[in-house]
């Protein structure tokens, strides 16, 4: 009988906690720092190294954020998500250390020629996000030069589908991915022509991936896949007409 009750016990608690190992943990929040740089319309830059453009046509603008070599990841973590408070400064901070959330779409360059406390405050291996003035007005005073942020990535609230901008020529096939919603990386990506089959696509830089193949005269498809491993597909994106230059929307993560 108290073999038989635990095969009964074990049956029912391994669902459990499969479940429950399945439900993703909250992340911690880290130590950074952060500055802002000022522009007339309220984006960091019009053009960045993810290559988003006009950040306000990406549905990015004000809340972007040029990140340091250590968190930039050589351009894989562009798209991603970030919320920053600002910590442990009673002067600079806002009171109630307000959170704001940024979308990775720059990197910082270091500057060695001065100290990673003034000025060189993306050098490596500083934890840094330059912000845009409007975003980080949010968090702290305008006055502060610099100051001390904690910061976790959390899923990224799209309105829309993913978008695909295309670009490149006949034999040299190029898609830009923005408004990717979930985590916001891309880690891989799929083409498939209507005469294709589905065709690995190569990360050019930034969220620009490419192949060389022509696809022009072909209805396309695309397979994204973010870095928590989930893949969405969006089948018939562009019509066969497409043109280079020409932006189309997809499905979304749920």
């Amino acid at each position: 009988m108290t073999s038989l009750r635990l095969q009964l016990l074990i049956f029912y608690l391994i669902p459990l906690l499969t479940k429950l190992q399945a439900i993703p943990k909250e992340e911690e929040w880290k130590s950074a720092t952060a500055t802002y740089t000022k522009e007339t319309d309220g984006s960091i830059i019009t053009e960045g190294a993810c290559g988003y453009g006009d950040l306000h046509k990406a549905s990015y603008g004000k809340h972007s954020a040029g990140l340091s070599t250590m968190l930039f990841n050589k351009g894989s973590t562009c798209g991603a998500c970030f919320e920053l408070r600002c910590v442990d400064h009673i002067l600079w901070c806002l009171q109630g250390s307000p959170s704001v959330i940024l979308t990775a779409t720059d990197f910082c360059p270091p500057n060695y020629g001065l100290s990673s406390d003034y000025g060189g405050w993306c050098n490596f291996p500083k934890q840094h996000f330059q912000m845009s003035e409007a975003a980080f007005a949010e968090i702290a005073e305008k006055r502060a030069d610099i100051v001390p942020v904690q910061y976790k990535r959390v899923k990224c609230g799209r309105r829309g589908g993913i978008r695909f901008s295309v670009s490149g020529s006949a034999h040299f096939f190029q898609v830009l991915i923005t408004n990717v919603g979930l985590d916001g990386e891309v880690v891989a990506v799929k083409v498939k022509g209507s005469k294709t089959g589905w065709m690995p696509m190569a990360r050019n830089w930034g969220q620009n991936w490419h192949c060389n193949i022509n696809l022009m005269g072909q209805q396309l498809s695309f397979e994204v896949t973010a870095s928590t491993g989930r893949t969405v597909t969006s089948y018939g994106v562009a019509p066969p007409n497409w043109q280079f230059g020409g932006m189309y929307e997809g499905k979304q993560f749920k």
